[in-house]
């Protein structure tokens, strides 16, 4: 036995004596490739990747996270609603819950009203085992609208935030859907942030078709049934689970913009040990998503708004160029217009003084077609590099040559990626599942365009984009807009004034001033041409409301409306106009712009 031991042992070492030669001949089998052999002891250099450092470095989207979607696909949910505790504001009815807009309740002073609920997933059958809520009972979950304008649309948003203990449904427990009121075709948002999936240097979000039906148990005569409510989009909720979910930092800076222009705002923006801080103001113009010490943000804003310094160390310590000039791009040529100052995130790493742009509500991209079918209406300063002038990001960046040539290179890199072929083979698929909801009871009883109208624009969503190219190429020769001052009643004249209007290449700028007292200046009281200075004073006027508008016109003959509008009746916007009232002791009030929505 224990030769027979010895034999295999004798047996074992000859072969792998034999295996090493046989390596060896063949240079090396994996033992450094036929180099030198180090002995013991001794290291080996080997190459190794530099590690980035924290601050600029680009960001990355985590793509296994979308590696399940099935773009064509719609998922069936039921909401059965009924009321819950006043403790946590849900003892209300289902209508009640659907009657007011975001800006009742701010009139108010309350929060939004919540229902309870029972969510559960499926298919047109009904719930399907081993999908979120089958078989429960009890609800599992909170209830609200959700939305700024649409929220005062008949048909709403809604958010259903699953409690704690109820599981996740891929992954979330805030579940957001959209019903895009807005948006004649009722795939844009969708459309868009599958576009983003595939482009380097921005963060997207998981999307998903929904239908959802609703069983209302709050009314004295309770559903027997569950009524159909249409067609949604569910659209990924940006907040700690989303960071962890596409590998970002779970302890950031993270804020949602609301109305934020990038100046200082020193009366609300202040760290919240402040016994002067006020969360609500705050959250008109971003809200806390992450870590709530806002000294990182205060920082940025003060070295940004000051204008002291030179704006390129600024720029390249808070803001990454590839994701800035990424976002802005992708903007532009899809004219995703309303992303001046709201409908986006700021995002930074907790140990990182860089500031990222994530993209949030793209129901304005490739619009412009439908609005023209819809409003009638031009598009003013809303278009290229003029529609982000009020921002002091963008107004300082796009002031300097060089950063004008980055955005243009993205421009163009962009404009390859939404090829005619990608945007109408897309189109194509969405088409396909959305349009049978858009004329189906309930959706059609809301429906923005006709079959007819449908089919034209769905099938020049692919001319969007050469048309905001070719707005961005015009928009460069203009002037950059300006802003108007509130007119002044001094000295037994009102005196009117604007802010001087930028060009990149130099030029005389003049401008066009013009009085009336309707919105459409057929009534001109005065209209005054080639003013070489940004005012001008005329005598008084009678109790009243009048308007005002000012153009400003460079040397190669291209104009500018100021960047203000005056929205009429019709929610038509009339660039340029300011509208004010003069009281009856003789002073001046300016009306305040309102959102055409």
């Amino acid at each position: 036995m224990r030769k027979r031991a010895l034999l295999k042992k004798s047996a074992i070492r000859r072969a792998a004596a034999l295996l090493v030669l046989f390596c060896i001949g063949l240079s090396g089998c994996g033992l450094n490739d036929g180099a030198y052999i180090p002995k013991e002891g001794e290291s080996v250099n080997v190459e190794k990747i530099p590690t980035p450092d924290i601050n600029g470095t680009n960001i990355y989207d985590k793509n296994s996270v979308y590696m399940y979607d099935d773009e064509e696909s719609v998922v069936t949910m039921y909401l059965t609603v009924r009321k819950g505790s006043k403790s946590e504001g849900a003892n209300h009815t289902w209508e009640e819950v659907n009657t007011y807009s975001k800006y009742d309740y701010e009139n108010m002073g309350i929060d939004r009203y919540k229902v309870e609920a029972l969510l559960q997933v499926g298919d047109e059958d009904g719930p399907a085992a081993g999908e979120l809520g089958f078989g429960s009972k009890v609800p599992n979950a909170l209830v609200q609208i959700r939305g700024w304008s649409t929220s005062r649309h008949t048909q709403k948003s809604y958010k259903i935030t699953l409690r704690e203990n109820a599981g996740e449904w891929r992954d979330q427990r805030t579940i957001s859907l959209n019903k895009h009121v807005y948006d004649g075709l009722r795939f844009r948002n969708k459309f868009c942030f599958d576009l983003i999936k595939q482009i380097p240097d921005m963060i997207s979000l998981r999307t998903q078709f929904v239908h959802l039906y609703v069983k209302d148990e709050t009314k004295e005569a309770p559903d027997k049934g569950f009524v159909d409510y249409g067609l949604f989009t569910q659209v990924e909720q940006p907040n700690t689970r989303f960071l962890r979910n596409h590998g970002l930092d779970t302890g950031a800076h993270f804020y949602k913009i609301n109305y934020f222009e990038f100046f200082r705002y020193e009366d609300v923006i202040k760290l919240e040990s402040d016994p002067t801080f006020n969360k609500a103001e705050f959250e008109k113009i971003l809200e806390t998503k992450g870590n709530n010490d806002h000294s990182k943000l205060i920082k940025m804003l003060e070295d940004l708004n000051d204008y002291s310094k030179p704006i390129e160390p600024i720029f390249e310590k808070y803001f990454n160029a590839d994701n800035y000039f990424t976002w802005l791009a992708f903007n532009i040529l899809t004219g995703n217009y309303d992303t001046q100052s709201r409908n986006f995130y700021l995002y930074s790493p907790l140990n990182s003084d860089t500031w990222y742009f994530i993209a949030w509500d793209c129901d304005d991209a490739f619009r412009r077609q439908e609005s023209v079918l819809g409003y009638k209406s031009d598009f003013g300063f809303e278009a290229g590099i003029s529609n982000y002038w009020g921002a002091v990001l963008h107004n300082r960046v796009l002031r300097q040559e060089k950063y004008r040539k980055m955005l243009d290179d993205k421009i163009n890199e962009m404009r390859e990626y939404l090829s005619a072929d990608r945007i109408n083979a897309m189109a194509e698929k969405y088409r396909a599942v959305v349009e049978p909801y858009v004329y189906s009871a309930p959706d059609v009883m809301y429906a923005r365009l006709t079959r007819d109208k449908y089919d034209h624009v769905a099938k020049t969503l692919a001319d969007e984009v050469e048309l905001s190219y070719q707005m961005y190429l015009e928009d460069l020769k203009k002037p950059r807009p300006f802003y108007l001052d509130v007119p002044l009643a001094e000295d037994g004249g009102i005196y009117y004034r604007w802010d001087i209007a930028f060009a990149e290449q130099e030029s005389k700028i003049t401008y066009c001033f013009e009085l009336a007292r309707d919105h459409l200046f057929e009534d001109m009281i005065h209209k005054e041409d080639g003013l070489l200075f940004p005012e001008i004073t005329l005598g008084n006027l009678k109790p009243g409301k009048y308007f005002f508008r000012v153009y400003a016109t460079n040397d190669d003959g291209y104009t500018q409306p100021a960047m203000t509008y005056y929205v009429s009746a019709d929610y038509i916007k009339h660039f340029g106009v300011q509208c004010f009232y003069v009281l009856e002791n003789g002073e001046v009030e300016q009306e305040e712009t309102v959102d055409a929505g």
